[in-house]
């Protein structure tokens, strides 16, 4: 494919710099490390802050593990705008939509959290300004927000979830009527919707008490990006008889992230879709991260389960409605004949999946992107990095920040080959995944 005149990049995150004496200020997860040198003489430069963003990278949790060696190292292209924009250039990305990474407000007492979503809202939209009003050389250039063919950078903004949800409506509609956060195109949400709300109780995605923050966003036209952060527990990733700690010694964060995360986004969604949040509010957008989890291939099997689920159907009419299991995918009932479904989605998954949903291109492989095509259409896959993660592995320190400099992430070359292979002769279709498509959600 030839290079595409306008890539998108909707799967980015930051950590801007309140965000950052944030977690400078906490002494449990998430936090940041400030860890002394190795030795007094190792090095004349202290060692990158440490990131411990999950309870398995903690001292308490390693306690054998030197400090400059927990979690990840916090190198700039977490939170620097010059790093960011030196990485787009590289990946001849155009525009980025950048999103506070995980695990952003849940952890936040009800009381505090609305005042930080206004902080790091407003300071995402300045960075997104700021941005875009200056050119890769430094200098600044003449912007007007209208020309949406010069933005550089536009943000999901984020909310305060564990505060009552009144705050995150009002939130909300401050993004989006008072003209303060232009650059501000999205939410991103966490399955959990928030860890300490007494009003949903972190029951999460399906809760009935975030319809009000559903509505606001469909009359909005705010998509929200759902992204995981809390995983499976660790009996289901590690087994029944370890822990974290001692089965991350053998294989890091390799079961957490590459099945946890999707699985949880999987679940997370199908309990919305089970739940009637779509039928509800049928203009809802929302964007799956890492191409949906198992949604894709699983979505068959989850609708057949609901046609097949005696629970939805009258009492009177459950004793002929086909077992439960993997029978025929449909037609269930006694005889040739359907029976009412009264409980239970109105909508097919189908239906949602192809109006509702769109789907990030971050799976990093050939057959995950076709069944995420397959299962939303073409129109609705969108081009990702997941930057800063996933960077190429150097040394410590200084040695991964010159190896993030030098070229193209492996990472991201995966993805660009998978989106490649998948559109191979349809020029139309790759530049749609590739930028055209996420022009079109986000009006850029």
């Amino acid at each position: 494919m030839p290079s595409s005149p306008f890539i998108i990049d909707v799967h980015t995150h930051i950590y801007p710099p309140s965000y950052l004496s944030l977690l400078t200020s906490r002494t449990t997860p998430p936090q940041l490390l400030h860890p002394s040198p190795a030795t007094p003489s190792s090095s004349p430069t202290p060692p990158p802050p440490r990131l411990i963003i999950l309870p398995s990278d903690t001292p308490l949790a390693n306690p054998t593990t030197p400090p400059h060696l927990l979690g990840r190292p916090l190198s700039p292209s977490y939170s620097s705008i010059p790093h960011i924009l030196s990485f787009m250039r590289v990946h001849n990305i155009s525009l980025s939509v950048l999103s506070l990474a995980n695990p952003w407000l849940d952890f936040l007492p009800p009381e505090s959290a609305p005042a930080w979503a206004t902080r790091i809202n407003d300071e995402l939209n300045a960075i997104s300004a700021s941005s875009n009003n200056t050119t890769t050389t430094g200098t600044t250039t003449s912007h007007d927000t209208n020309h949406n063919h010069n933005h550089r950078i536009l943000a999901f903004g984020c909310l305060p979830l564990s505060a009552p949800v009144s705050a995150s409506v009002a939130e909300i509609h401050r993004i989006t009527t008072t003209g303060h956060c232009p650059y501000i195109r999205g939410i991103i949400i966490g399955t959990a919707a928030g860890l300490n709300n007494n009003n949903n109780n972190n029951n999460g995605l399906d809760d009935p008490t975030l319809d009000p923050i559903w509505s606001a966003l469909q009359h909005h036209n705010m998509p929200v990006f759902i992204h995981p952060h809390y995983g499976l527990p660790d009996e289901v990733i590690f087994g029944p008889s370890s822990s974290s700690s001692s089965s991350s010694s053998s294989s890091g964060h390799v079961l957490p992230l590459s099945l946890g995360f999707p699985l949880e986004t999987t679940i997370a969604f199908t309990r919305m879709w089970l739940s009637g949040t779509f039928d509800r509010f049928p203009r809802l957008q929302v964007l799956l991260a890492h191409a949906g989890g198992g949604v894709p291939v699983l979505a068959g099997r989850i609708e057949s389960c609901v046609r097949h689920e005696r629970a939805f159907y009258h009492d009177d009419d459950s004793s002929s409605a086909s077992s439960f299991g993997d029978g025929d995918d449909g037609e269930g009932g006694k005889g040739n004949g359907k029976k009412e479904r009264v409980r239970g989605p109105k909508r097919a998954l189908r239906d949602v999946l192809r109006e509702n949903v769109w789907l990030d291109a971050v799976g990093y492989g050939e057959v995950g992107l076709r069944a995420a095509v397959g299962a939303v259409g073409r129109e609705r896959v969108l081009f990702g990095t997941d930057h800063p993660f996933f960077p190429p592995l150097g040394g410590e320190g200084e040695e991964e920040e010159e190896e993030e400099e030098k070229g193209q992430w492996e990472s991201v070359r995966s993805n660009l080959e998978a989106v490649g292979k998948v559109f191979e002769g349809d020029q139309e279709g790759w530049e749609g995944v590739m930028g055209g498509n996420a022009r079109r959600l986000f009006g850029c």
